[in-house]
């Protein structure tokens, strides 16, 4: 079987989601999500015009003054009564400017005495100046926030000034783990010299959990077919996603693949043109997308950023759920790259990017100190120091 580029398998397997189904949540429970359908404003902001200075509202056509001095307006305590040919008022940041004033003359600029403000400063100010219009920012039905756009801290804020106190969202999606290989303990257990603690699991959890996903960690299950297939049917039936972890290659212990098959699972796809991460699979079993990833540390968190992250994103509907990418000047020079997609952790610096010295797929040592991956694409030429590479930034 011919190994799949990988933006075909990552294409492959968004296709394999749909999203799920809308909630109303507080906007609390909204950060990270994405928004199911548009958000529109229920207000105007400013609802008013508002000073953007402490000073004084004035008619700009009285300059240069002196105005008699008639009232103060705050915050939440406007001063409603028209000003008269003469007049101004006292205004803080944020209050209602009166009834018939329309420019701002800043207290830096200005001096009150006997009940009179006249101007001191360099010049007079400009119309309308310091002064925040009515429905600059939004006016109401205003489209602010588009459906499958996330739902930044910003986008938070601004959907609480429009007046909303809750946003539809996609269920989060519930994802089952599923460690395998007779080899591991729980974490924290002891670990005899031919045991590991079982890592992928804390890991995959502390990268894919949060807003997106609801965890469950189904533990270890040891490398015999009818434990493994048992597991995989009662991961389908609670979970939108099964994640298995391990035994996804073809040695004589590597049992996913056919307990998924006695499990009832139909695979779309197995092996991907990348490294670390070649033996990830993917495929459905039931209702839920099945994603096999392999047991090396790193094969399991690269395939996990690549994959998993983004097929989350899918069913949370976003628009687009691939990973961001970005562009860092290296600064090394790299070989050319064999016939798989290679992914290299490496770590930005002040002038640029480099390539971590250790890249061996079980060597979560380097993964915790890098904070990207570099992108090789697959068939390319050597490059050198100064060159621009695509990286993925790692949380």
């Amino acid at each position: 079987m011919s190994l799949l580029p990988v933006a075909d398998a990552r294409a492959r397997l968004l296709a394999l989601a749909a999203p799920l189904p809308i909630e109303t949540v507080p906007l609390i429970d909204a950060a990270g999500r994405h928004a199911a359908e548009p958000v529109l404003a229920r207000r105007t902001q400013p609802a008013a015009d508002l000073s953007a200075m402490d000073g004084y509202a004035i008619r700009f056509a009285e300059r240069p003054g002196p105005w008699r001095i008639v009232g103060e307006s705050a915050a939440g305590r406007p001063f409603a009564i028209p000003l008269a040919p003469g007049e101004a008022a006292r205004i803080f940041t944020g209050a209602a400017l009166p009834p018939g004033a329309d420019t701002i003359l800043i207290q830096e600029e200005a001096t009150a005495a006997d009940g009179l403000v006249r101007m001191t400063g360099k010049g007079p100010p400009a119309q309308g100046e310091h002064v925040r219009r009515r429905g600059a920012d939004f006016a109401d039905g205003a489209p602010l926030i588009a459906s499958g756009d996330r739902l930044t801290p910003a986008r938070i804020g601004l959907a609480a000034a429009a007046g909303h106190g809750a946003l539809p969202v996609r269920r989060r999606a519930r994802v089952a783990l599923i460690s395998t290989g007779d080899e591991l303990v729980p974490p924290g257990a002891p670990t005899p010299d031919d045991r590991l603690p079982s890592s992928n699991a804390p890991m995959l959890a502390a990268l894919c959990g949060g807003p997106l996903a609801e965890i469950v960690d189904l533990g270890i299950v040891p490398d015999d077919l009818a434990a493994l297939t048992a597991a995989f049917a009662e991961a389908a039936r609670i979970a939108d996603v099964v994640v298995t972890i391990g035994g996804a290659s073809v040695g004589d212990h590597d049992l996913v693949r056919p307990a998924l098959a006695a499990a009832g699972a139909a695979l779309d796809f197995w092996r991907v043109a990348m490294r670390p991460g070649k033996p990830l699979m993917a495929g459905r079993i039931g209702d839920a997308v099945v994603l096999g990833l392999p047991g090396n540390p790193v094969s399991a968190f690269v395939g996990a950023t690549l994959f998993l992250k983004p097929l989350l994103a899918r069913l949370s509907g976003a628009v687009d759920p691939a990973p961001p990418m970005a562009f860092a000047t290296l600064l090394h020079p790299l070989p050319a790259v064999g016939g798989r997609t290679d992914f290299l952790r490496g770590i930005n610096q002040m002038d640029g990017i480099r390539a971590m010295n250790r890249q061996d797929s079980a060597g979560l040592s380097s993964l915790a100190a890098a904070d990207c991956l570099i992108v090789r694409p697959a068939g390319a030429p050597p490059i050198a120091a100064g060159e621009q590479v695509e990286i993925v930034t790692l949380a």
